[in-house]
């Protein structure tokens, strides 16, 4: 098929557009920055710069693209290291999911592509309450910290733009990225014993390696059912669990444990919340209805192995 990735330049489309490529496909992949266009052509697609947030960009370059189906990973994360203000740090993301959305769809609609797959995100924006693992069925927070509000209805609105769009929509859950170019800010962090645990570290996470997030893509490519998906490994997991387990296959010192009056002072509500009350997701409808498996099932053997570039183990 012809598949349209609109924001391939960061760590998913690095995994992606060689899936995409391997399985036989013509890919054509965006970037907002003009120096990423070569590496985009290396990995075996035809690379254009496209404004996610101008209309008038998106229009003409799906159209000229002409796909039939269309892959939405415009986001702005990289180097987000302070959630104090976890609103502002996501602004453009949320711009991108909303605005963004809107004008990939009805560009991909004008152009006639029949399927959108979307990036979405399952872990904190679920309601904290109830068992430490949802499904799509369970409902989104009613009230989340007040920082995390906006980002939250962004989310929210990603997926009714999808869900009612006048083609086949799906939206993909994922869990928290690790590996290559994925986690090395975290990595970072744990080394130097900056990522404390905060209160009782009761905050469920699911996690994904970013090679498996993109197979899981790959199958929504091709595959015909639509709705939401979440796409985690198998092994949702409290803080206070997969923390000390990072921090031990890294070598590093286990990480300090800070009150969570401390935590909310230095870090804010948002990260107070995902260190201690939000729920984990259920992979089994990802599994059942895309026919996908994570090849790493568990965080903790993606931790051990799937860190580094060579897949190679981090300390013994």
């Amino acid at each position: 098929m012809r598949v349209f990735v609109a924001g391939a330049g960061g760590a998913m489309g690095s995994r992606l557009l060689p899936q995409l490529v391997a399985n036989g496909h013509e890919v054509v992949a965006t970037t907002r920055s003009p120096e990423k266009l070569a590496g985009l052509r290396a990995l075996g697609a035809e690379a254009v710069l496209m404004d996610g947030l101008d209309a008038g960009s998106v229009g003409e370059v799906v159209a000229r693209a002409e796909p039939e189906v269309i892959v939405h990973q415009m986001t702005a994360l990289a180097g987000m290291s302070n959630l104090k203000h976890f609103d502002q740090a996501f602004a453009v993301t949320n711009e991108l999911r909303t605005r963004g959305t809107e004008h990939l769809l009805a560009a991909a609609h004008a152009a006639g592509a029949r399927r959108i797959v979307a990036q979405s995100y399952g872990g904190w924006p679920s309601a904290r309450e109830g068992g430490p693992v949802k499904t799509e069925d369970d409902p989104l927070d009613p009230s989340p910290p007040a920082s995390m509000r906006r980002t939250l209805e962004g989310l929210r609105r990603l997926e009714q733009l999808v869900a009612t769009a006048p083609l086949e929509g799906v939206s993909l859950r994922y869990g928290s990225f690790y590996g290559p170019g994925a986690t090395d800010e975290l990595v970072a962090l744990v080394r130097r014993r900056k990522l404390p645990i905060v209160g009782d570290g009761a905050g469920v996470w699911s996690w994904i390696h970013i090679r498996d997030a993109a197979a899981a893509t790959v199958a929504a490519v091709e595959s015909r059912p639509t709705g939401v998906f979440n796409v985690v490994d198998d092994e949702p997991a409290a803080v206070a669990e997969w923390l000390p387990y990072l921090a031990q296959v890294l070598g590093a010192k286990p990480p300090r444990r800070v009150p969570v009056w401390l935590g909310r002072l230095a870090a804010g509500e948002a990260v107070v919340s995902m260190m201690t009350r939000i729920r984990g997701c259920s992979n089994a409808k990802a599994k059942r209805d895309l026919g996908w498996r994570p090849e790493w099932v568990s965080w903790r053997e993606g931790f051990r192995r799937g860190l580094a570039p060579t897949s190679g183990k981090i300390a013994a």
